[in-house]
C-alpha cells in the first residue's frame, strides 16, 4: 500500500473514533436540551426522505407510481416493512401490468 491510502486510513479511523468519542461525551448534553434532542430525533427520518427524494429525481413514471403507493401505505399503517414489501411488490406490479 502507498503512503496516501495509509494516511486515508488513519484519518478515517481518526475521524470514527472523534465521531463515537463526541457521542459518548455530548450525549448528557442532548438529554439536557430538548430542541436538540427533538432535532436528532426527527434525524434519521429526514435523512430517509433525502435520500428517496434525490433517487427519484431522475427515475422512470414507474418509480414515482410506486412512490406514491409507500407513501400511502406509510401514512396509513405507519409500519416500515410493510411499507417496504408493498412499495416493491407495487414497482413490480406496475412495471409489468403498465407499459410506462
Amino acid at each position: 500500500m502507498t503512503e496516501a491510502q495509509w494516511l486515508l486510513i488513519g484519518l478515517l479511523v481518526a475521524g470514527t473514533f472523534a465521531i463515537r468519542l463526541t457521542g459518548l461525551f455530548i450525549g448528557d448534553a442532548v438529554e439536557r436540551r430538548p430542541a436538540l434532542r427533538a432535532v436528532l430525533h426527527d434525524l434519521p427520518g429526514c435523512l430517509v426522505v433525502a435520500l428517496v427524494a434525490s433517487s427519484l429525481a431522475g427515475a422512470s413514471p414507474q418509480a414515482w407510481l410506486a412512490a406514491a403507493v409507500a407513501v400511502a401505505v406509510a401514512a396509513w399503517s405507519n409500519h416500515v416493512i410493510l411499507t417496504m414489501a408493498i412499495g416493491v411488490g407495487a414497482f413490480i406490479a406496475i412495471g409489468s401490468l403498465l407499459p410506462i
